[in-house]
This record gives C-alpha cells, sequence and structure tokens, in this order.
C-alpha cells in the first residue's frame, strides 16, 4: 500500500530540505499542510502507515494570541500521536510535538543560530542518532525557545548551549530541536527571510554563509543515514 508523508509546514523555505529524497526513496508521498491555512483536519484521512511530520518555523508554541490556529494544529498533533503513528518533528515541529505531550515550551536563554556539534547520550549512541555524533558531524542550530522533555521521552543529544537537542518517544516519534533538513543550495532563502533576527542577534551573514558552505555536505550524508534508519525501523 502506498505511503503518504504529511507535513506540516510553517514557513515557505523551512520544508523538508534534504530529507525529502530519503522519504521518497522509503515509498512516502509527499503531502504539505501550509499551517494556518489548511486545516488539520485532513490528518483524518491518513492511513495507519502515514508519516506526520511538523517543521519549523519562527514563531512561539505559546504564541496563540496571535496564531490561534496553533492551537488546533497542537490538538491534531496529540491526535496523531495517540493513535500510535510515526512522527518526526524539527524544531519548532519538535516544540510542537513536546507540547502536544503535554511537556512546557518557553522562550530559551539565549539564541542558538549556529553551527555546533552534539553529543550524544548512550541512548542516542545505540540509535540512529549515531550517525549526527559530533564527531561525523556538525550540526545547524536556529532557536530561540527551548522545551522540557515530554513524560516517558528518551534524550538522545544535547548541545552546549541547550541541552534538549534529539529525543525519541518510543521507536516510533523522534524530534530534532536543530535542523538535520538544511539544504545549502538554497541556504540564501534562510539568510534572506530571517534577515531581521540575524541582525537583531548580531550574528554575521558571511560567517553564517560559510559555515554552511563548509559543514552542509557532510551533514547532508549523515542525517540521510540517521533518517533513512529510522524510517527502515518503523
Amino acid at each position: 500500500m502506498p505511503r503518504t508523508a504529511w507535513i506540516i509546514r510553517h514557513l515557505a523555505f523551512e520544508d523538508l530540505g534534504t530529507l525529502a529524497g530519503t522519504l521518497e526513496s522509503r515509498g512516502y508521498a509527499l503531502r504539505y499542510l501550509e499551517a494556518g491555512v489548511d486545516s488539520p483536519d485532513a490528518l483524518a484521512d491518513a492511513g495507519v502507515d502515514d508519516l506526520l511530520v511538523v517543521l519549523g518555523g519562527p514563531i512561539g508554541v505559546y504564541q496563540t494570541d496571535r496564531y490561534p490556529w496553533l492551537l488546533l494544529e497542537t490538538v491534531a498533533i496529540a491526535g496523531w500521536l495517540d493513535s500510535g503513528r510515526a512522527a518526526l518533528g524539527i524544531c519548532l515541529g519538535a516544540q510542537l510535538i513536546a507540547a502536544a505531550l503535554g511537556a512546557r515550551v518557553y522562550p530559551g536563554h539565549d539564541k542558538e543560530i549556529g553551527w555546533s556539534r552534539l553529543t550524544l547520550t548512550d541512548a542516542g549512541a545505540a540509535s540512529p542518532v549515531r550517525h549526527l555524533d559530533g564527531a561525523l558531524t556538525s550540526m545547524l542550530h536556529w532557536h530561540g525557545d527551548t522545551f522540557d522533555l515530554p513524560v516517558g521521552a528518551d534524550l538522545l543529544a544535547s548541545s552546549a548551549a541547550y541541552p534538549h537537542q534529539i529525543y525519541r518517544v518510543g521507536p516510533r516519534v523522534l524530534a530534532f530541536q536543530c535542523h538535520p533538513e538544511i539544504d545549502t543550495a538554497r541556504f540564501e532563502q534562510w539568510l534572506i527571510g530571517h534577515g531581521d533576527e540575524l541582525d537583531a542577534a548580531g550574528i554575521g551573514f558571511g560567517v553564517l554563509r560559510a559555515q554552511t558552505a563548509a559543514e552542509g555536505g557532510r551533514l547532508r550524508t549523515q542525517a540521510a543515514l540517521c533518517i533513512g534508519e529510522w524510517l527502515d525501523s518503523l
């Protein structure tokens, strides 16, 4: 039976990036739902073997006064998780999954934007996340919020700035605060779309551009290994 990856996208250029090919190679048809435009009720049409992917964006889970649809989205994610189907979260997506599982999401102590290496827990080293160990690749970080680990979650990786970077809930839910999907060929879109944020944080465009050019190819390879192995285990 054909499978669908239902992808909630909050910002046009923050899509599946390099991970699109990994999902398609495992037989997933990609179907994007545009947050705030497409109703999450569409997820009711999903099959039992389908995958939910919740992507990033420059908003906070708690900003429901500005974005009332976040409430409906969080409820829809909670329903998906309750069904036992597989889910993958990236950045805001990891925070939304945490919120859907009852964990607190809140502003962090500082912006974490740029490339740095992850440190894996023992659980991470024994999982597909081992392909993202700091000895093998660096990782792009781009967030200001953080979250408490949901009840029952296993922490898989941390960065020096924020301990909660990758977690899992059972074998079928995997969530990244960081960005394994970044596509260096399209990184200029990030610099355009997040220019004001970079200015406010005092982060140089040239430095970030050079880091991405140097590190992106290695991350692309390692992220494909990580996500591919996880998908194969479902």
